[in-house]
């Protein structure tokens, strides 16, 4: 078929079937035909995602994309250096996600070149991130892929540096963590030892709120497959997940070849022993074979869209023609045009003009998805990083003057005690909070008190401590809002402590900046 050239325009007809509507309709669509045409080389079905120009309504095409999208969910990658994250994880995107073909042959090819080619999905990860973090933009769906059940978000990119800072900080609350273990001789065992990442990781995940667990156990390609490696490896991480909190009942325990592909995405033919996993849920108990069953096995999250609006800002850019544009995830709430927002600490007020995700114009914001919105009479120097916007008529953020919260220490190499002044990385601000009274010492698992006004606290130890930030800064309890709950103590350029707030004593103030858009708005209703 030969495609007309550039600036044509193609009337075609195409049939939209939605099951999630019940109907189905035929339309006349006038397509660009280079868009096809760029498509067309991809051989994607979904030429019409990219290409629509016609006088049809925007809106009606949101309705069937709509009936065609999957959950979302959001997964962390954890465990030990060197267990296989990048190559698990780059095996799942490669297979599953939005990598175009043309890059990864590039990543083929030039990882072949080096002489890397036993490394090929790992490095598909590794040049991902490199031109990441060069500042090169790629598309986030990059970070995505597919199951049949579930669009999957990988939220921390494996073996980042600054992992343990990224996991509490991140933008995303992780649904599930999936913790993937090495099965070589020697490589369980030092990833459990008390050095090891493999307990320290899985920990955390269950301080900060992660409550589902899927474990795979990698490499079992060097272990000649053997099925006595991998029931000794369950055993032992099933003592080890049950102490840090997790029901080993629950957890999918699928051995597997990141490498290979064994019991990735397809059964192994390696492993004839393996007779598949199972695990308990609410709903009863759930059965599959490999770490994509296991994956589209996760429970729905549940998006708390109906808890008051709370928005950390990750940037404020101000754009020529269009004003300021603060930038951010939506973790609990809704935002949408035409609404009131309060800014904490700044007390800055005022009214959304517009939500935008990804170019397109949102009618409305929901938890998860990351948005820019627009906001008039209000100054870049106004509002910054770490600033929370809320509804200024529900529940709106304020400042914390001094806030209560459960700390376990990790790694520190002296003793914590009153006076103690590291920096807390809490949602997306930075600050600097004083450790002010330690009031009383804990059982880490148990939360029972062991000691009252501990004159100190070392690594290992778990407290109940008053914090007070040297800089206005908005937190929130755990119970109330999880993602504005959890924080980790940095010091030395590493996490030395991480911490739940309990409670939040806030400032009351009042006469902040309300800018003329929000009063008229506000007469409006």
């Amino acid at each position: 078929m030969s495609i007309p050239g550039r600036g044509w325009r193609l009337d075609i007809v195409i049939r939209c079937n939605s099951v999630h509507y019940r109907f189905c309709y035929l339309l006349t669509v006038q397509v660009s035909i280079r868009r096809i045409r760029a498509r067309v080389r991809q051989r994607r079905p979904r030429v019409i995602d990219y290409m629509i120009r016609s006088d049809l309504s925007i809106k009606f095409f949101e309705l069937i994309k709509m009936g065609k999208e999957k959950t979302h969910v959001n997964v962390v990658v954890i465990g030990h250096v060197d267990s296989g994250k990048s190559t698990t994880t780059g095996h799942l995107i490669y297979k599953c996600g939005g990598i175009d073909k043309r890059t990864i042959e590039k990543f083929e090819k030039e990882a072949a070149e080096l002489g890397k080619g036993s490394f090929k999905y790992a490095w598909v990860l590794d040049k991902l991130k490199a031109e990441r973090e060069r500042g090169i933009t790629i598309d986030i769906a990059l970070w995505k892929f597919e199951t049949p059940k579930y669009m999957v978000t990988v939220i921390d990119a494996p073996g980042h540096r600054d992992f343990i800072k990224n996991m509490i900080t991140g933008t995303s609350q992780a649904d599930c963590a999936i913790l993937i273990i090495a099965g070589g001789t020697g490589e369980f065992e030092a990833g459990i030892s008390k050095d090891g990442q493999t307990r320290e990781h899985a920990l955390l995940a269950f301080t900060l709120g992660v409550r589902q667990l899927i474990v795979a156990v990698n490499k079992m390609d060097t272990t000649k497959w053997s099925e006595d490696r991998f029931n000794e490896i369950v055993k032992e991480t099933s003592t080890f997940i049950k102490k840090v909190g997790y029901n080993p009942k629950a957890v999918a325990f699928v051995p597997i070849s990141g490498w290979h592909g064994d019991n990735m995405l397809e059964e192994s033919a390696n492993m004839p022993w393996y007779k598949g996993w199972t695990k308990e849920t609410k709903a009863g108990v759930v059965k599959g074979k490999t770490l994509l069953d296991a994956i589209d096995a996760i429970e729905p999250p549940v998006r708390p869209s109906d808890k008051p609006l709370r928005l950390p800002l990750q940037d404020v850019y101000k754009i020529g023609g269009i004003g300021t544009v603060p930038v951010g995830r939506v973790e609990t709430g809704i935002i949408k045009a035409g609404m009131v927002v309060t800014f904490a600490p700044s007390n800055v007020t005022t009214e959304v003009k517009s939500v935008e995700m990804h170019h397109e114009q949102l009618e409305q914001g929901n938890p998860g998805d990351n948005v820019g919105f627009n906001v008039k009479n209000v100054s870049v120097k106004d509002i910054r990083r770490g600033n929370v916007a809320s509804d200024s008529k529900n529940d709106p953020a304020k400042e914390a003057a001094s806030f209560n919260a459960q700390v376990i220490v990790l790694n520190h190499p002296g003793q914590i005690g009153a006076g103690y002044a590291p920096v807390l990385d809490c949602h997306t601000a930075h600050i600097a909070c004083k450790f002010a009274e330690l009031i009383e010492k804990i059982d880490r698992r148990t939360g029972k008190s062991i000691e009252a006004s501990p004159k100190f606290v070392k690594s290992g130890d778990a407290a109940i401590v008053k914090l007070i930030p040297s800089k206005p800064m908005c937190v929130e309890s755990y119970n109330e809002y999880p993602p504005l709950g959890r924080f980790a103590v940095r010091d030395m350029r590493q996490t030395v402590a991480v911490g739940i707030i309990k409670s939040v004593e806030k400032t009351d103030k009042t006469g902040g900046k309300v800018t003329k858009s929000a009063e008229k708005a506000a007469k409006k209703k």
